[in-house]
């Protein structure tokens, strides 16, 4: 059941549960026909609210395709090029992909592409577990402004934003409710 809080007048609501939910399955049910199936493909999210999209992720293909689908999490904090502007304020986490991905699909999961730098991050650090055939990218949301040529293959919704303004998926795992939020 989802956690009611008191309404902040200081966020808009642009996704709530049940949109995060269609956002979800629309992505799933586009991977599975992208791919024709799902023989090879392996599920990877972005720490830290990518994760629990993948799991999702992972859980509809199952419920569709019944097969599962490997899932992974990839920590990027130590490929970033903004290393030096964030300083001490970097956490690092453990990143665990437990399946061979050379020759694999990998499908790169996060919750909010913008300037494109921490897709880039993933893809460095995803050439440290090998050489995966084919490497797609999606993203619960599409923000735009984009400072690097890189583009989701599969997204749940994209919303058009002024670059100050901030953009917060909340997932059940990690915040008790699933919405998406300008703030």
């Amino acid at each position: 059941m989802a956690k009611k809080i008191k309404p902040d007048k200081n966020v808009k609501i642009v996704m709530d549960e049940v949109e995060v939910n269609r956002a979800l399955r629309r992505i799933a049910h586009q991977i599975i026909e992208a791919n024709k199936g799902v023989e090879n493909i392996v599920l990877v999210g972005i720490m830290q609210r990518g994760v629990p999209l993948a799991k999702r992720l992972g859980a509809i293909i199952e419920q569709q395709e019944k097969r599962d689908v490997p899932i992974g999490a990839l920590d990027v904090s130590l490929y970033r090029d903004d290393l030096t502007s964030k300083g001490e304020y970097i956490e690092v986490r453990k990143s665990d992909i437990p399946v061979e991905i050379e020759g694999k699909v990998v499908v790169l999961v996060d919750d909010v592409i913008f300037a494109g730098r921490t897709a880039r991050a993933a893809l460095d650090g995803l050439k440290d577990y090998g050489r995966a055939a084919k490497v797609q990218l999606a993203a619960l949301v599409d923000r735009g402004h984009r400072e690097l040529p890189i583009h989701p293959d599969f997204t749940g919704k994209v919303i058009p934003t002024a670059q100050k303004e901030e953009v917060r998926v909340e997932v059940m795992e990690i915040d008790g409710l699933d919405r998406v939020v300008i703030a």
